[in-house]
């Protein structure tokens, strides 16, 4: 039974539900990894000294 604090998906029934929630976990990974790296760089722009502001 799932509870409000279980954020995760239920258990899979088959094979082919196992197979999609491992997928999706590596998609989450790489989005989240993708997500960090592009924050860095925008945050990195923002507040380096050398940039060309009147560009």
């Amino acid at each position: 039974m799932i509870t409000w604090p279980n954020i995760y998906l239920q258990d899979s029934a088959s094979p082919l539900m196992e197979q999609l929630i491992l997928f999706h976990d590596h998609i989450m990974f790489i989005l989240m990894m993708i997500v960090t790296t592009v924050s860095y760089i925008m945050i990195m722009l923002i507040f380096n000294k050398y940039t060309d502001r009147n560009l």
